[in-house]
């Protein structure tokens, strides 16, 4: 994946792992996407970003990602973005590569150019809360693992949703929960849960 001599964990980011295995890693903040771009990045991995400004770059880790890879990728790209938050049911993801991206003097932090052609698709944004690595993760709702709840676009603030899911995972699942560590899985806002 990346250079062993990194001593950068990825837990500290925004991440979750494919039905087909591969990490994706990407930013919670302007600063960490450009600790991720720095860190994370090799020049044939694919990375992705909403068309519109607003989201975490998300970086597949792999040379050859699959079909899967691909579109759960953009979908978490969608999930915790700025339309996320507007309530837009369908949201625009760019995909190119690592060797695109380009950075100036004059652009802000976390901010990145990207040269030639990229590919953009539409995503419909939904998630699951599952378990990986020991951690709650929100995931895009197409992958296989035991559902803990449905994460989608609605009304419930960013407490709002971690106080239910933290009632769902303890009444339902009997799991200790951390809401610390709900509210790192969860978008930012505009949440409903069940």
């Amino acid at each position: 994946m990346f250079s062993s001599n990194t001593k950068i964990d990825y837990k500290n980011y925004r991440w979750f792992f494919t039905s087909d295995g591969s990490l994706v890693v990407g930013g919670k903040s302007d600063e960490q996407n450009e600790l991720v771009l720095t860190n994370f990045l090799k020049p044939n991995y694919i990375i992705m970003h909403t068309s519109a400004p607003g989201s975490s770059f998300m970086i597949i880790q792999s040379d050859k990602p699959s079909k899967n890879d691909i579109e759960e990728t953009a979908i978490f790209t969608g999930c915790f973005s700025k339309q996320w938050k507007t309530g837009s049911k369908k949201i625009d993801i760019d995909i190119f590569r690592g060797s695109q991206i380009y950075k100036v003097k004059s652009m802000k932090t976390g901010t990145f150019g990207v040269k030639g052609d990229k590919k953009t698709i539409k995503i419909k944004p939904e998630l699951i809360l599952v378990i990986q690595n020991g951690k709650f993760r929100a995931v895009p709702s197409t992958i296989k693992e035991k559902i803990l709840a449905e994460i989608k676009q609605g009304n419930l603030s960013k407490e709002e949703a971690s106080e239910k899911l933290a009632k769902i995972l303890k009444d339902k699942f009997h799991l200790p929960v951390h809401r610390d560590e709900i509210m790192s899985a969860i978008p930012s806002d505009r949440l409903s849960v069940k």
